[in-house]
């Protein structure tokens, strides 16, 4: 390139000009131990612990649905609706299994309950389908289209598909998102307690009601035989309302009860006259008829009473502590900790864990590799209602303190790891639920500590959308102006740069900013970090003297309240190795800016992620030196510990292996750097598609090389 000031900006980073050569640093510093991005949501089995016995009265749905997934069917979307508890699911899983079972399709199963798990599972029935690691990446990262990448790879599949998109209580994220889609090769369908015609144009409606009378028997005696008649089963169902779900927990009591056995008679005696749970179902659009909702919490209540007596309060503990968390898969290890014990003991926690999976409280779910618990949302909220207010703050701050835990405490980067994305719904479901202040800004804390988290992983999307939604949440018990609703704010600023939505990035950190200066001063830690993210926004708007200013007084503002030492200051002062002029590099700071990489391995580590900030950044200043064989030999060992960290599509990666190519040109190896770029167009073409910014700019670098029209860096005073 030969003069002007039309660089590109390619994987999210920053361009800086000199004399006509472009620098395009990414700024994802990932750290972590494995290589790859973490394997993807399995989409090749129904997310339910244990599927009905015998699914009953659906014969003439199963028929309807039977004939849309046969040969050379394709192109339609079927929706089934009506109350939580009512069999949904259990369809959706009985054709699932039929599916991959005797008509040769691939089953593909979805949890799209929530906008985090319904992009996780999306792109993971891409990559069942065939799509590539590097463009996987590139979609998580949000720096292609999700929703196309995904439609793309199943229009494209081999073998034709059914994809059931499960617990679709809220279609508006399947509409902003563009995710229900139809294509000749498969069947989508949906579940949902959302009815409404409008959310579902063109698509075939069922209504999944209640049970007949003897169906409903059934159900029981398929659960707990030999502990009545069909006629005693009849009457049992009759006062559940038919209500598949109640039902099922109906029979799971009965059929679980070895030390005193019950019989139906019995069970529907205590039945009787007992009202004192009553459920409302949460977001389910109105539905004409008896509505047998409120009956769901007799089961439940019924079996936490025998809990009582037979010494097994922690049970009824438990289920109470579940229901503070949402109707989504909770990891297991979240249990298994200490701060348990302030609500029952830990040493009782497996019994009664047990207690709940024997008595179909609870099951038992494999997703991403972690085992989960699950419930069902209509119980959940069942209990919660039912739950004693004098309970609440004692539950509630250990569901947080069991979050708080799960996450990270101090995020590193690193590769994706999609488990970090189960814990979302349950921390923005704790900062929503929780009513008293101090508790509401501890959870509005781990929420946001997790959005860094998906953050430094890579998964800007669900950081975005997790620190936005805490935000939101907090403020209207919090107030705007509170230090933890603020920190929230500057993190979904932060994302929003990642995703490239620079305008609306710039608005929100420095709104941030401004109330931290003005509430907590210039030189607080948290106004710090927003100045940082600001000013990383300002360069790539291309305002460089303003985001070199924002910088330095960054740099001087972490020196002074966290000390030299600090690895936040260290990496402020790496950052101004590429943000600086080569005019400028050899003078800054008596020139012991240079030294940085040094020093940060001394203090840090040579494989600590800030460390390796520093070579990559000390490599490129290097270079703009005209010290090529030294910025060659930095750069070459970082991207060898980049690959082995991440894998080779990362975008850190082919940054990295952008500049390589570029010291090697300029110490003559012209040959060598068309090969590096070839295979980083390539990998981005992949990744992102010809026409994306970042691929241009690469493919453009590649022409230079190979029609002779590059010249290396000339450094002041050359």
């Amino acid at each position: 390139m030969t003069g002007g000031a039309d660089g590109h900006a390619e994987d999210q980073g920053r361009v800086y000009q000199s004399r006509g050569d472009q620098h395009i640093h990414e700024h994802h510093h990932y750290g972590g131990d494995e290589p790859g991005g973490g394997g993807p949501d399995s989409v090749r089995r129904p997310a339910v612990g244990r599927p009905p016995v015998v699914l009953r009265d659906r014969d003439e749905v199963m028929e309807r649905l039977r004939a849309s997934v046969e040969a050379g069917r394709g192109g339609q979307v079927y929706v089934l609706y009506g109350m939580g508890g009512s069999g949904k699911t259990a369809v959706a899983c009985a054709l699932f299994q039929e599916v991959i079972g005797e008509r040769g399709r691939a089953g593909l199963w979805v949890n799209a309950s929530d906008r985090a798990s319904l992009r996780a599972g999306m792109l993971a029935v891409a990559a069942d389908r065939g799509a590539g690691d590097g463009e996987l990446l590139a979609a998580r990262n949000g720096l292609r289209p999700a929703a196309d990448l995904v439609w793309t790879y199943l229009d494209r599949s081999a073998e034709p598909w059914l994809l059931v998109l499960d617990n679709a209580d809220e279609p508006e994220i399947l509409r902003d998102g563009s995710w229900l889609r139809t294509s000749p090769r498969g069947v989508v369908l949906v579940t949902t307690r959302r009815a409404a015609a409008r959310w579902w144009p063109g698509a075939e409606l069922q209504h999944i009601g209640v049970l007949p009378r003897e169906d409903a028997a059934l159900v029981l005696c398929d659960l707990a035989p030999d502990t009545g008649t069909p006629e005693q089963a009849a009457q049992i169902a009759d006062r559940l309302g038919r209500l598949p779900l109640a039902l099922t927990l109906a029979g799971g009591f009965l059929s679980h009860q070895v030390l005193d056995p019950w019989t139906m008679d019995a069970y529907g005696q205590h039945l009787e006259g007992d009202e004192r749970v009553q459920l409302i179902d949460r977001g389910a659009d109105a539905l004409s008829g008896p509505d047998p909702r409120h009956l769901v919490g007799l089961t439940w209540q019924l079996t936490l009473d025998i809990f009582e007596a037979r010494g097994l309060p922690e049970a009824a503990m438990l289920l109470r502590l579940l229901a503070r968390f949402p109707a989504e898969p909770l990891p297991l290890s979240l249990l298994n900790h200490a701060d348990i014990g302030d609500v029952l003991p830990r040493a009782r926690t497996e019994t009664a864990l047990r207690a709940l999976l024997d008595q179909s409280l609870s099951e038992l779910v494999d997703i991403v590799g972690a085992r989960c618990v699950q419930s069902h949302g209509v119980l959940l909220d069942s209990v919660s209602a039912a739950t004693p207010a004098d309970l609440l703050p004692a539950l509630d701050t250990t569901a947080v303190r069991l979050l708080d835990a799960a996450v990270p405490r101090a995020p590193d980067a690193g590769p994706h790891d999609p488990q970090l994305r189960l814990l979302v719904p349950h921390a923005l479901t704790l900062v929503r639920r929780i009513g008293e202040p101090s508790a509401a800004a501890d959870a509005l804390a781990v929420a946001t500590r997790l959005s860094v988290a998906l953050h430094r992983t890579g998964d800007y999307l669900s950081a975005w959308e997790t620190s936005r939604a805490a935000a939101d949440l907090a403020q209207r018990l919090l107030g705007q102006d509170n230090r933890l609703v603020l920190a929230a704010r500057s993190r979904s600023g932060r994302a929003l740069f990642r995703l490239g939505r620079y305008a609306e990035a710039e608005s929100v950190l420095r709104g941030a900013r401004a109330a931290q200066e003005r509430l907590f001063g210039a030189d607080d830690p948290d106004t710090l970090d927003t100045s940082y993210g600001l000013q990383l926004v300002l360069a790539n708007l291309g305002r460089r003297e303003e985001s070199i200013a924002l910088l330095r007084a960054t740099v001087a503002g972490r020196h002074s309240e966290l000390g030299p030492a600090h690895p936040l200051t260290l990496r402020a002062r790496a950052s101004l190795l590429e943000m600086l002029p080569s005019a400028e590099l050899a003078v800054e700071e008596g020139g012991a800016l240079l030294s940085l990489p040094a020093q940060c391995d001394r203090l840090l580590g040579s494989d600590h992620t800030v460390t390796l900030g520093a070579r990559h950044n000390h490599a490129w200043a290097l270079y703009l030196l005209g010290r090529f064989a030294a910025a060659d030999r930095e750069i070459r060992l970082v991207t060898d510990r980049y690959v082995r960290r991440f894998g080779p599509e990362y975008p850190i990666v082919l940054a990295a292996r952008q500049l390589l190519s570029r010291t090697r040109a300029a110490l003559g190896h012209v040959d060598e750097a068309i090969e590096l770029m070839a295979d980083v167009v390539a990998r981005r073409e992949r990744g992102l598609g010809h026409e994306h910014p970042f691929t241009v700019a690469g493919r453009q670098l590649l022409d230079e090389y190979r029609s002779g029209r590059w010249r290396p860096p000339q450094p002041c005073g050359a």
